[in-house]
């Protein structure tokens, strides 16, 4: 299994942009630390509450000089609103020369049965939808930056073991998928979501082979993401909190999956990891080729009724 130090194994970053979705908190807060120690170019911090950026990064800057030195962005970007991402890839692309790797960190785990406002389920809405459009918008750029001399552009998807046993049967429940579906429990809509960025990042390598895109679960990590859930009974609800407290591990551990995939030389396109660097975990349906073709027209078909562009050409 491959070792991963964040300090040692992460080159200098200088001129690179990254930009690190729902980096206030967990995964991603510790993923936006772990980069500021190596004078990234811009570092993206992207979160829903401006609010609890900015307390994100006061902590941030306060674990090293060479952070407090870093030029940390707050892009206030909301996954659940297609209008908020398309205000937030905006300003990227018009900020930033370039965009070196882009981490599909945020997302919700445990909602109740919901929709988002753009008619999606609430998961599959905010943890797929969203960080496809944004990919989307930012491709352009992506692109010219793949083609820069030295360049290693990535897309960096976070997934969840938890598409191995929880997702439905068929994998993605099309004809519902503008439903709250809360006819198949909360476990099986968040595992839905996370099959689907696995999908998404096998389908993206094969479209664009000189971007490197990955998904990856990062491990039971320590984590809030689950404590407001109103979608198990009270026992179930104790018991996750009690197995994740006694056997999950750090933030700052879990990322360094994200981390290995960011700059490990030792990555193949499209495959999903699990930490550090372990390979052929997926289910066989992440590995269905006729599903993430499906997928993927059925979400490009989606977004352009919300006036999302064609994707750009591989040339």
């Amino acid at each position: 299994m491959p070792s991963f130090n964040p300090q040692s194994d992460i080159p200098d970053l200088s001129e690179r942009v990254c930009i690190v979705t729902g980096g206030n908190s967990g995964l991603g807060e510790a993923t936006v630390t772990a980069l500021a120690q190596h004078n990234p170019g811009t570092l993206y911090l992207a979160a829903r509450s401006r609010a609890r950026a900015e307390l994100a990064l006061e902590r941030i800057k306060e674990t090293s000089a060479a952070a407090r030195s870093v030029n940390i962005v707050i892009l206030e970007l909301d996954l659940a609103s297609i209008d908020s991402v398309k205000e937030a890839a905006e300003r990227v692309n018009r900020e930033a020369s370039r965009v070196d790797i882009l981490y599909l960190n945020g997302g919700v785990a445990a909602m109740p049965a919901a929709k988002t406002k753009d008619g999606f389920e609430v998961h599959f809405g905010t943890n797929y939808i969203g960080h496809v459009l944004l990919t989307q918008l930012l491709m352009p750029k992506l692109l010219e930056t793949a083609a820069l001399p030295g360049a290693d552009v990535r897309v960096v998807s976070i997934s969840s073991t938890m598409h191995k046993s929880f997702a439905p049967r068929e994998g993605i429940i099309f004809e519902n998928l503008h439903t709250a579906m809360g006819e198949i429990g909360g476990s099986a809509r968040y595992a839905q979501s996370m099959l689907a960025k696995n999908l998404f990042a096998r389908e993206l390598a094969r479209r664009y082979p000189q971007i490197m895109s990955l998904a990856v679960h990062p491990g039971g990590v320590k984590s809030s993401a689950y404590n407001g859930s109103k979608d198990m009974n009270w026992l179930g609800h104790k018991l996750l909190l009690v197995v994740i407290a006694l056997m999950g591990v750090s933030p700052e551990e879990g990322a360094k999956g994200q981390l290995w995939c960011s700059f490990s030389k030792d990555t193949s396109n499209g495959t999903y990891y699990e930490p550090v660097g372990k390979t052929g975990k997926e289910s066989s349906l992440s590995r269905d080729d006729e599903l993430a073709s499906k997928l993927w027209n059925w979400t490009d078909e989606e977004l352009r009724k919300h006036g999302a562009p064609a994707w750009p050409s591989q040339s």
